[in-house]
């Protein structure tokens, strides 16, 4: 039935998906409508808005061209490589391989979502290429389903907010710590059986032999090696590009650094922390700086969508923040909850949104000032209140490309060869959710 459903999810997709670009700048338009209609601003006011976020999320967005770039180049090192392919080399079956990739995935994503996003695509590109009769975009597939952990696990955005002082909610609930959020037995709860049924839900979509997908053989082949070997009558400046001691001065400061960052923070891993992970790690492995460049150049190609389409979804976070969209979705789910039903209303409230705002952060700005008062009001659990949230938002990211975007620039798909699959894995895992919030 699973993989009826994925095939059903595929076809839909395939006839009615339009490209990431298109689909953001279809929000955009359908956001400014719902403005215009719903809320008391008029058309110059959303466009006001618009165009004010459209560059808030560029600093968001060199971050997550950096980890695409950074991270791609620490895998196409010898080392990273070897890794992987004895880690894939478990698959021996493509069921087998799907099934290792989606448990890679969900894991990864539970120690960082930035981590898991990129690694679990480059491996499961090391499945694909390891395992014959592999049907490359379910193998993608399953390692962007990976991300549904990502909310619930040591790198959520809203519940390490939501602990942090000067959060926008602490005035109301003061500080929501991770004992209640993070370390709570729904969380648990949750995190765990997505990690075990997952894998499962995503062993029936593996199409029979004669329906797989066959994929260019040019996306899996291996990187090249970036060393180069210096003629004997090489330059000063030649040396000096591919010094190995640069390479270690350069590495040892940051190592310096993340050494002094985890001392005074503990084991916080942002963003920032990642992306300078990566970067050390890949220039160590790569050995030399001109060698790290030139992978970091092979892996520059992958960033065109992230540098495109970012902008928009920033105009449509604003929109939607500033006109009082969000907060108008959100109390109506409040409106018909009760202390029992309301981490499920926030739940959907949070799903729905994220189509607008596919920012974990975002939400919170959104929908924290709302949903926390209200939840303190009907006597309801602040701490699931927060994670109803965040749960919304990581389980419609199975129906919102933006988040794809990264690991299918790795892969070098398309959205709709992916998110046929993604969907059948949202309607699959949605009862995960509601048993967790309502039971635990």
């Amino acid at each position: 039935m699973i993989g009826k459903i994925a095939r059903a999810m595929t076809v839909v997709v395939n006839r009615y998906l339009p490209d990431p670009l298109i689909f953001a700048m279809l929000l955009t338009i359908l956001m400014f409508g719902i403005g215009v209609a719903f809320t008391p601003h008029t058309p110059l006011d959303m466009v006001q808005m618009w165009g004010d976020g459209f560059w808030n999320l560029l600093a968001f967005g060199m971050q997550m061209a950096l980890i695409i770039v950074t991270g791609h180049a620490l895998a196409s090192s010898s080392p990273v490589k070897r890794l992987l392919k004895d880690i894939a080399s478990l698959a021996k079956t493509p069921t087998q391989g799907v099934m290792l990739v989606t448990f890679f995935g969900l894991v990864a994503c539970v120690i960082n979502w930035g981590f898991g996003l990129i690694v679990g695509a480059m491996f499961a590109r090391e499945v694909a290429r390891r395992v014959p009769g592999s049907d490359y975009p379910l193998l993608i597939a399953c390692a962007y389903i990976g991300f549904m952990t990502w909310g619930g696990g040591f790198s959520g955005s809203m519940p390490l907010l939501a602990a942090t002082p000067g959060n926008p909610v602490e005035h109301i609930a003061g500080i929501i710590p991770v004992s209640h959020t993070l370390l709570a037995g729904y969380n648990i709860f949750i995190i765990l059986a997505l990690i075990v049924v997952l894998p499962f839900v995503t062993r029936m979509m593996v199409p029979k032999a004669g329906r797989v997908i066959t994929i260019d053989p040019a996306l899996l082949q291996e990187e090249p090696d970036f060393q180069k070997k210096l003629a004997a009558d090489a330059s000063i400046a030649e040396r000096m590009e591919e010094s190995r001691i640069m390479t270690l001065i350069i590495s040892a400061i940051g190592l310096c650094y993340l050494g002094m960052y985890f001392w005074k923070n503990g084991f916080n891993l942002t963003i920032n922390t990642v992306n300078l992970m990566f970067l050390i790690g890949g220039l160590l492995l790569h050995k030399t700086p001109m060698a790290y460049m030139r992978a970091i150049t092979a892996a520059a190609r992958s960033t065109a969508g992230i540098l495109v389409q970012f902008p928009f979804y920033a105009g449509i976070q604003l929109m939607m923040e500033h006109s009082g969209l969000g907060g108008m979705i959100t109390q109506f789910f409040i409106d018909v909850a009760n202390k029992d039903t309301f981490p499920i209303m926030t739940f959907f409230s949070s799903a729905l949104i994220n189509f607008a705002v596919p920012s974990g952060g975002g939400h919170w700005v959104i929908q924290g000032p709302f949903v926390i008062p209200a939840a303190k009001a009907l006597g309801a659990d602040l701490g699931k209140a927060t994670m109803a949230i965040a749960y919304g938002e990581q389980w419609m990211n199975m129906a919102q490309p933006f988040w794809a975007l990264p690991a299918l620039a790795i892969a070098g798909l398309g959205v709709r060869d992916i998110m046929g699959y993604c969907v059948t894995a949202l309607l699959f895992s949605c009862p995960i959710f509601i048993i967790g919030l309502l039971l635990f």
